[in-house]
This record gives structure tokens, C-alpha cells and sequence, in this order.
């Protein structure tokens, strides 16, 4: 099963809130997930970002690729060194 870290939208219309969740890669992007690790908030100045650090190392080193987005998060969070 590959399993990816990615983003799932929640609020209302024009008001996105994001969840930063673990899931399937077949699973639909507000379906069903395997874990929520945290919160993004693009809404608020600076954005707002919650992670759940130890369920978001466990989850890399069982092989889970975050995405493009969800990857610049980790790396302002400094989960990832800065690589050219």
C-alpha cells in the first residue's frame, strides 16, 4: 500500500482550512485517511501550522511521500534540510 502525506480541505466556500493527513494514494483527497498529523490555516497572517512531530517522523520512515506542498511546510517547519 503506498500511503502519502498530503493535504485534505475542510471549510466553507472561499474560507479554506486545510488537514494535513496521512492516506492511501487511491483514497479520494477529502476521503478516507489513515491519520490526521495536523493543520494548515493559509487564512490567518503569518499561516497557521500544527504537526504532530513523533506521528510525522513515524510516518516518513514507514516510507510515507509528502507532497509538493505538504513537503514546503515540512521544510519551513525544518523537517527537512534545504537541498539544491
Amino acid at each position: 500500500m503506498a500511503v502519502k502525506i498530503r493535504l485534505a480541505r475542510h471549510g466553507a466556500k472561499k474560507r479554506p482550512f486545510y488537514r494535513i493527513v496521512v492516506a492511501d494514494v487511491e483514497s479520494p483527497r477529502d476521503g478516507r485517511y489513515l491519520e490526521n498529523v495536523g493543520t494548515y490555516n493559509p487564512l490567518v497572517e503569518p499561516a497557521e501550522v500544527t504537526l504532530k512531530k513523533e506521528r510525522i517522523k513515524y510516518w516518513l520512515g514507514q516510507g510515507a511521500i509528502p507532497t509538493d506542498t505538504v513537503r514546503s511546510l515540512l521544510k519551513k517547519e525544518g523537517y527537512f534540510a534545504s537541498t539544491a
